[in-house]
């Protein structure tokens, strides 16, 4: 059968020698050689490797092995050749034709079996090289070797479709770390830079030619490369300063261990969530003094007509005294107001002290005298926190819980579990249960006609501090809300 290699796209060389936007080592750190073809010795099953026959050329068996079958009808023929009356120069010229024969059809049997495996060997080679463009010509699946070029042709396909798809990924990838915002940099086992996107060589106000190889510390990194992550910290780079977010991973490349640093530059972002917190601060400001100074310029300026009027209406003691009462209690609660903001705004950082779990809750619950407080004992725990603000946090938790359960006239109880590092303190009542959950935590928020809307507020933020956390949610099964306080670093009492 007669085979080929034939070329349907011009080869190119198979990988990408840079990447747009991103400054990358291309060092060889191993230039293994690729295995020759003369080292590979296979061995026939049941045959050692060293025997004569195995190291004689395969096309030279091959012939060998074409000639073998005809050699005894050869030596027949001449000796029928010799036997005969006819003359001399006849039968040599018969023997050499039979001789001519015989070796023509050998080496056809050798160049049928030898020139597929040729053509085979050279598109491996191909493949080998990286280039998936090259062909089988004659390949058919109703025969053994047209069968073992057609999969060859498919095995050359899904490489060549493999390969496509490495390469639309890795432009992917190089027009992502182009575009980022976001600084990215690859550090060798030796601290030195090996990958710089176009983000990083901004910040380090250089190009990236001359960043690769240099050391972590004289890129000014170093800090970067060790403590814990993520994390925010500040640095002060030639090519911007202020506070950026580090966070670090470990990637391997060219069998080499790398640590791949990102820094997310924070300083906008902190800057418009410090602007829209001083927003939304003015416009609570804004809205509760409003509230409380446009009664108060009414008042006053009706109180003004009344005593300029004459004559004076019989009733105006009655109507002053009455007025100046809304004056105060205006400004009164304006007072209470601004106080209650004062100690959301200046919570001072808690100073900790191992507390008693079982202590703290006991103490907490003989405070409430409205309803009474159901405690249910629980491990012998301490934690680490300030007495004072945790006081106020669960005797908000607690005085909410009775509110509630007033309403209903339910009951209300503690507990507290010690897992694994914290410890959950929980209050549930049996009140009607919580309406609107998404304004929980925002201060000045409450449906309480006398509430002040910061005591939640305030207890998040004092859990927050402490580490912990605070959550509300209605009880499952049951009405009413559950209160659940997790703090850490539980102890062992």
């Amino acid at each position: 059968m007669a085979s080929e290699v034939r070329t349907q796209i011009p080869a190119t060389p198979p990988a990408a020698r840079g990447i747009p936007g991103v400054a990358v080592a291309e060092a060889a750190e191993t230039n293994a050689p690729a295995p020759s073809v003369a080292a590979a010795q296979v061995s026939l099953e049941g045959e050692p490797a060293d025997h004569w026959w195995q190291r004689v050329r395969h096309e030279r068996r091959v012939f060998a092995l074409a000639l073998l079958p005809a050699l005894p009808a050869l030596i027949v023929a001449a000796v029928f050749l010799e036997r005969t009356t006819m003359p001399a120069p006849a039968r040599w010229a018969a023997l050499a034709a039979l001789g001519a024969a015989w070796i023509g059809g050998a080496l056809a049997v050798r160049a049928v079996v030898v020139h597929p495996l040729r053509t085979l060997s050279n598109l491996i080679a191909g493949l080998r090289d990286g280039d998936y463009t090259l062909r089988v010509r004659g390949a058919r699946p109703d025969d053994a070797l047209g069968l073992t070029l057609l999969e060859t042709n498919l095995f050359g396909d899904q490489l060549r479709t493999r390969r496509l798809g490495e390469m639309e990924a890795t432009a992917l990838l190089r027009t992502v770390m182009t575009e980022i915002d976001v600084a990215v940099f690859a550090f060798d086992e030796d601290g030195r830079l090996r990958l710089v996107n176009l983000a990083g060589e901004r910040l380090l106000a250089q190009p990236g030619e001359r960043l690769i190889g240099r050391e972590a510390a004289a890129l000014q990194l170093a800090s970067a490369l060790t403590g814990e992550v993520p994390r925010v910290e500040d640095f002060a780079l030639p090519g911007g300063a202020g506070r950026w977010g580090v966070r670090r991973t470990h990637i391997r490349r060219g069998g080499r261990s790398h640590t791949l640093l990102v820094l997310t530059d924070l300083s906008r972002t902190l800057r418009e969530e410090q602007l829209a917190a001083w927003q939304r601060i003015v416009r609570v400001l804004s809205h509760e003094i409003n509230n409380s100074l446009a009664p108060i310029q009414s008042i006053a300026y009706t109180l003004r007509e009344m005593v300029t009027r004459q004559p004076p209406p019989a009733d105006l003691g009655g109507d002053v005294s009455r007025g100046l009462a809304i004056i105060g209690s205006r400004s009164e609660a304006l007072s209470r107001f601004m106080s209650a903001y004062a100690r959301l705004a200046q919570l001072p950082r808690p100073r900790l002290a191992p507390m008693d779990v079982g202590s703290w809750v006991q103490r907490t619950a003989t405070l409430e005298t409205r309803v009474p407080v159901h405690v249910d004992s629980g491990p012998a725990v301490t934690i680490a926190g300030d007495a004072d603000q945790l006081d106020q946090l669960l005797i908000n938790l607690v005085r909410n819980a009775a509110d509630a359960s007033l309403e209903t006239g339910g009951g209300l109880a503690m507990a507290w579990t010690a897992g694994d590092g914290h410890v959950d303190v929980t209050v549930s009542d049996e009140g009607p249960g919580l309406t609107a959950t998404a304004n929980l935590f925002v201060p000045f928020f409450t449906t309480k006609p006398q509430g002040s809307g910061i005591g939640l507020a305030l207890s998040r933020q004092i859990a927050e501090a402490h580490g912990g956390t605070l959550t509300l949610a209605n009880r499952e099964g049951a009405p009413g809300c559950l209160a659940t306080l997790r703090l850490p670093a539980a102890v062992p009492g």
